[in-house]
């Protein structure tokens, strides 16, 4: 696996809820439910992709109906609860069930105006899907693969000019400074706050994720992760600019239309501290998709400085610890690599002697990061 996957693109997935005959019926039902004034409901073309339940599943639906006297057909989309959990860490006691995050998340920045798609409902009980569940509107669009980022097809390499390649960028970057420029405390995130004092920082991150990963590899040795954990710790920059944090931003969580931005998905592993955080994830992608992979960078694609000139203007924020929080996303990136392999190695696709969980390409790219050696290198 190469590190830049997508998390909901793992090749050859299993789809991890085993009876999925009830879906259709189920959410007719629930579908009624949230709409008492809809008549002759009829849910259909029920899609599962097969690459999908290592984080979520997801769930593509039609539904036809009546109302007012008038026909409609819709599309929508459900996001189910993996039933072995988020595969990021829970930020507070609140955010136990992650699609309820994601729900909670994607409601709050559409109110402030960050590109989105239409929510239709959370639905908190097990018994409809086997798991809780939110539903949304499907949003007509493309996505650009994260590996490889730009091999002989897709449309930014095939179809894009320089300038719309340029333009997808900013429209990218002006949507994360959308999401920064929310006031995280007037704007209800009190259930995200996982500190202890007045104002997240990013030692409650750093504590959350130490935490986190003592127990994801019970018992096994990370010497990587442990080097990333202690340096990010004594090189803390102590940001003052709090916020939301997307958590997940890349070009590949962007659905895209004419080359803007016009849904921002995947709000699983959302947080309250240094916004800068986000750039880091995003310029961490940009060298795991890039630099890495020896992949040359299209015209009109923005360098990495490009990119963080970009945000600083659509911001108004100077970008001042760009490594550090490269780092901080590299750290992030490599803890949720321990949950994903070993739910691979439960499904049968990876052997457990490959030690995944620790050995994989995330791991190296975070010892070039902080320049030490890597006693753990990826097996062939």
């Amino acid at each position: 696996m190469n590190a830049s996957t997508s998390m909901e693109q793992v090749s050859n997935a299993p789809k991890l809820h085993k009876d999925r005959s009830g879906y259709g019926p189920a959410l007719q039902k629930w579908f009624e439910g949230c709409h008492p004034q809809a008549g002759d409901v009829r849910v259909g073309g029920v899609d599962i992709p097969l690459a999908t339940g290592f984080s979520n599943e997801t769930v593509f639906f039609n539904v036809d109906w009546t109302e007012d006297g008038r026909t409609h057909s819709e599309r929508f989309v459900a996001r189910v609860e993996p039933p072995t959990g988020a595969l990021f860490p829970m930020q507070t006691r609140a955010c136990s069930v992650s699609v309820e995050v994601q729900f909670r998340a994607m409601e709050l920045v559409a109110r402030h105006g960050v590109p989105m798609c239409s929510l239709v409902g959370f639905e908190p009980d097990p018994a409809i899907l086997g798991q809780p569940f939110f539903v949304m509107g499907f949003v007509e669009g493309v996505v650009p693969a994260d590996v490889p980022r730009y091999s002989e097809a897709g449309f930014l390499v095939t179809e894009a000019t320089p300038e719309q390649r340029g333009r997808l960028v900013r429209s990218g970057l002006q949507a994360l400074a959308r999401v920064h420029a929310i006031d995280w405390r007037t704007a209800g995130l009190e259930w995200l706050d996982g500190s202890a004092s007045t104002t997240p920082t990013q030692a409650v991150q750093l504590q959350i994720y130490r935490r986190f990963i003592t127990e994801q590899l019970h018992g096994r040795p990370h010497p990587v992760l442990g080097a990333a954990l202690d340096w990010l710790e004594a090189n803390d920059p102590c940001d003052e600019r709090i916020g939301l944090t997307w958590g997940d931003s890349r070009l590949g969580n962007i659905i895209w239309r004419d080359y803007d931005a016009v849904v921002v998905c995947d709000w699983e592993a959302c947080a309250l501290g240094p916004t800068e955080a986000d750039v880091g994830w995003w310029l961490m992608f940009d060298r795991m998709s890039f630099d890495d992979l020896g992949a040359p960078r299209m015209e009109g694609f923005p360098t990495r400085d490009q990119m963080i000139a970009i945000y600083e203007e659509v911001s108004g924020r100077e970008v001042r610890d760009p490594h550090y929080w490269e780092v901080f996303g590299a750290m992030r990136f490599d803890a949720i690599m321990i949950v994903l392999a070993d739910r691979m190695v439960d499904a049968g696709l990876v052997p457990a002697a490959a030690n995944m969980a620790v050995a994989n390409a995330v791991t190296e790219a975070l010892a070039r990061l902080l320049e030490i050696d890597n006693p753990t290198p990826t097996p062939a």
